[in-house]
């Protein structure tokens, strides 16, 4: 079909490439033309195929999604590149999107989010998920993410960050149970995260106890 969408898969674990080749193989509009492993593979394959977009996931053995990005940007600078994660600090959003990457979608997102962003890069714009867009905009305003948390969504995330379920913490803190995932749900928008492993990891990073 004219004018679908050539697209390149990158990802280092086999059952993600084979579910993203699924479902980009349902969409009539792009035609994934190859699937491969790292970042020194990702480099060869858009110099021999000349994919329009690249999926690229960022964390791989060997080369990275991102200095794999600024090698094959180096050879073929009108590829577009969308990193593929399940990281959301605000770090890896910038280094990415320094390196030469158009967006910036993470693994957790729904099959439609994925389509979307697929077709918006070709079409020339810059697909950011939301939770990425949020950690980027706070990175760049200079604040620090937790500083944006109520006092209550603090005290959650400080028992996280203790190991505590939410169970212990509503018992902790005197609320219920489904306050606690209503907290939950808010603090991993407003830092950035994807679960409660990751809220915990943050916590602990940046002194949040």
């Amino acid at each position: 079909m004219p004018g679908r969408v050539r697209l390149l898969i990158v990802d280092d674990h086999p059952l993600v490439r084979r579910g993203l080749c699924e479902l980009f193989g349902q969409d009539s509009g792009v035609e994934v033309i190859d699937a491969v492993g790292d970042g020194e593979q990702a480099v060869s394959a858009v110099m021999a195929e000349e994919p329009d977009v690249v999926l690229m996931d960022i964390s791989m053995p060997g080369m990275d999604g991102i200095e794999a990005t600024r090698r094959l940007l180096a050879v073929r600078p009108e590829t577009r590149v969308v990193m593929l994660t399940s990281f959301a600090d605000h770090e890896r959003v910038m280094e990415a999107l320094d390196t030469g990457a158009v967006g910036y979608i993470l693994k957790d997102a729904e099959s439609d989010e994925l389509l979307r962003g697929v077709r918006a890069a070709a079409g020339g714009e810059s697909p950011l998920s939301p939770r990425a867009a949020r950690a980027l905009i706070t990175a760049r305003r200079g604040s620090r993410p937790f500083e944006e948390l109520t006092a209550r969504e603090l005290d959650v995330l400080r028992l996280v960050g203790r190991g505590l379920s939410n169970k212990q913490i509503a018992w902790r803190l005197t609320i219920s149970e489904k306050t606690v995932k209503a907290h939950m749900t808010s603090i991993f928008g407003r830092i950035g995260v994807g679960d409660r492993t990751q809220a915990a990891l943050w916590a602990q990073r940046h002194g949040v106890s």
